[in-house]
């Protein structure tokens, strides 16, 4: 069976806490490839601190030179909220004879049963949650079981059904946010490290450009 990894958020900015994760699990699952999905309403939280083009462009530079990272604009062209049981139902038609693995955090996890439409997106796809060995998982109460019977550490389960596994994968998890970076910025500290040069460029000449 084939893979394809979907990676989305804000991306606001994309930092080196979304790719290196995003390359682990490339890497450990044998992905063909990972869909980074930047919404442009996002449903669950405030509207992004950069333009829906900038996140376009910084993301287009955060991947540059790694071909299985592939920018994918859908939901920047969606109106209205970006659900992703939306976005999934049109990757599936667009790539039948693939598997997709939505990727994220353990955060975004401890909230997916307050997603629009969750029970649908595990007829969809399957999930891997990037954690740290030992981590706790998160208490989802009446559906615990419901979930809890889903999870798996081992790779190749996935292999065994089409959607509907949630894997627990660990991967090199770094302590950056978004809001540390759009924080420093504001400040004047630098972001060097915490985003890829190029991007560290970007946003720098964009601030020096406003203030």
């Amino acid at each position: 069976m084939k893979f394809i990894g979907i990676l989305g958020g804000t991306f606001d900015p994309v930092h080196h806490g979304h790719l290196r994760p995003a390359l682990d699990v490339l890497q450990a699952v044998g992905l063909e490839q990972v869909r980074f999905l930047p919404n442009k309403t996002p449903p669950h939280r405030e509207q992004p601190w950069l333009d829906v083009d900038m996140r376009r462009q910084l993301i287009e530079l955060a991947i540059t030179g790694v071909p299985e990272f592939v920018l994918d604009e859908r939901e920047l062209r969606r109106a209205g909220p970006s659900y992703m049981v939306d976005t999934l139902s049109d990757l599936n038609k667009e790539f039948p004879d693939y598997s997709l693995c939505l990727i994220m955090g353990m955060d975004a996890f401890s909230g997916f049963t307050h997603w629009h439409r969750w029970q649908a997106i595990l007829g969809l796809c399957h999930l891997i949650i990037t954690t740290r060995p030992g981590a706790e998982l998160p208490d989802f109460a009446a559906h615990q079981a419901e979930l809890t019977a889903r999870m798996t550490r081992d790779v190749e389960s996935l292999a065994q059904s089409q959607h509907g596994q949630i894997l627990l994968q660990s991967v090199t998890l770094l302590d950056i946010s978004a809001t540390q970076i759009r924080e420093s910025l504001n400040s004047g500290k630098s972001i060097r490290y915490l985003v890829p040069d190029n991007v560290r460029e970007k946003l720098e000449n964009l601030c020096n450009s406003i203030s």
